[in-house]
């Protein structure tokens, strides 16, 4: 068995899933009324954007009695200049740098159009 999908509500699946497909070059490979889907070429991994009528926000980091994280996604880079290329490309894109970091520059924590906190990471 293996992971195939990792499926972000939000409140519009058309810009969450444009957001990620751009970012990462993936291509849609399924789409619903309120569900799409992106998939990388190589591995078969997906990404889906899934329509929440009540869609609330998380707040990163946590904070009691607020809408928490359920998961976040972690993109691999192989450098610091790779890093900073890719959140230049997330920025433009529509993600936001969130307002707290931890890592000391071996990952940056920035927030989809949606909210959702992702992190691009520095993989050795």
């Amino acid at each position: 068995m293996r992971l195939k999908t990792v499926i972000l509500e939000c409140g519009n699946t058309e810009q969450l899933i444009e957001f990620y497909a751009k970012l990462l070059d993936w291509p849609v490979v399924f789409r619903e009324d309120e569900f799409i889907r992106i998939e990388s070429p190589e591995t078969g991994m997906g990404i889906a954007a899934q329509y929440a009528e009540n869609y609330a926000v998380p707040i990163w980091p946590s904070e009691t009695g607020k809408q928490q994280m359920m998961a976040h996604l972690d993109f691999g880079v192989k450098d610091a200049v790779e890093l900073q290329q890719m959140q230049g490309k997330a920025i433009k894109l529509g993600a936001k740098i969130a307002g707290t970091q931890y890592g000391d520059g071996e990952w940056i924590t920035m927030l989809d159009p949606a909210g959702h906190p992702f992190c691009i990471v520095i993989w050795n």
